[in-house]
């Protein structure tokens, strides 16, 4: 554990410190966070593969007292650089990618375009590296019972550590805040796409029993006939839904505890920042109208935390760069202190 004996939380953060300013080191933290720099497959904005770097300078502007779990943080946080290797293998299958985009927009055939076969079989496989790393990453922090927090990227950075989080402790759900379902198969071609996180989770990962879903409100027909035909093992809160229960009476309180009940004993959270409110990340890479208040979804989490459940990692993704204040960084680092603060106190020793 780390020593905070000499550490003043209320002091300015030194920039020459690890995450939230925080004295830490990999060996003495209990949260180890591993940035994703990796956004080959988006479909609209970019910018998300250098997000992780902009949350770690935000986050220097964010108090530690957090009035919920005040000494969480004592347990230590720490955020690994971002793997420049991989940031630069992702620029590079961007570029192919987008040109790829472009093609099949415009109706082309594929099949007939030999450049266009070699840069998806190169995006493919750019993505199966991509989970590979993601695991081996994640597996040897959990095998040092480590707790392990991703931050990417786009949404497609997890599944990997979705793997290595099954293998670790069994059978568990995922908790997904999201404005889409993200279950299109091999989407635009791109088998690892980030609209097909879920969609490959649930296919590849056996451990995992169900995903729930909250905020949805921008998906395709055949996504909806595969959360109808799951057999309950995708449970869907739509972002229209939740709103006209709320308009007819029903509470936050009853409608997040619903949810919470349809989770197993242990939970994973996926945050897609765009389940927020766009206000609250203008330059996420896919932007819906609607969504939620912050305060909503740590409303949500705590509600989780109290009903006994165990968190056991989380990731957070598509959150965007731009702009003169860094604003999508400075929602996307208090998003990840909660997570953290969360994470740490549902794996606390039982009294």
């Amino acid at each position: 554990m780390v020593d905070f004996a000499n550490y003043n939380p209320n002091n300015v953060s030194n920039p020459n410190n690890n995450i939230f300013g925080l004295p830490t080191n990999e060996e003495d933290a209990r949260v180890i966070i591993i940035p994703v720099p990796w956004e080959v497959t988006v479909s609209y904005g970019a910018g998300t593969a250098r997000a992780a770097d902009a949350i770690l300078k935000a986050s220097m502007q964010v108090d530690l007292f957090d009035p919920e779990f005040p000494d969480a943080w004592k347990e230590g946080y720490y955020m690994r650089p971002s793997d420049r290797k991989i940031l630069m293998k992702s620029d590079y299958l961007r570029k192919e990618a987008e040109l790829y985009i472009d093609y099949i927009s415009k109706g082309e055939d594929v099949a007939a375009n030999q450049f266009m076969c070699k840069t998806l079989k190169e995006v493919n496989e750019g993505s199966n590296f991509l989970n590979t790393w993601v695991y081996d990453q994640t597996k040897v922090l959990l095998d040092k019972n480590k707790l392990v927090g991703l931050v990417g990227g786009d949404h497609s950075t997890p599944l990997g550590f979705f793997k290595a989080i099954g293998e670790k402790h069994g059978e568990f759900g995922i908790l997904q805040i999201d404005a889409h379902f993200d279950l299109r198969e091999s989407y635009e071609g791109f088998v690892y796409s980030h609209a097909s996180i879920m969609f490959n989770a649930l296919k590849e990962i056996p451990e995992l029993q169900r995903v729930v879903q909250a905020g949805i409100r921008d998906y395709g027909s055949d996504e909806w006939e595969q959360v109808k035909n799951s057999n309950f093992r995708v449970v869907t809160y739509f972002d229209k839904e939740i709103r006209n229960r709320q308009y007819e009476g029903q509470t936050w309180k009853l409608i997040a505890e619903e949810i919470v009940d349809k989770l197993p004993q242990k939970v994973y959270i996926s945050f897609d920042i765009d389940g927020l409110d766009r206000k609250l990340c203008p330059f996420t890479g896919t932007p819906v109208p609607g969504g939620f208040e912050l305060e909503q979804v740590f409303y949500l989490f705590n509600k989780v935390a109290e009903s006994g459940r165990t968190i056991i990692g989380f990731d957070l993704n598509e959150v965007g760069i731009g702009g003169d204040t860094d604003w999508d960084a400075n929602v996307g680092a208090r998003v990840l202190y909660k997570l953290c603060n969360l994470l740490v106190t549902s794996n606390a020793p039982k009294p």
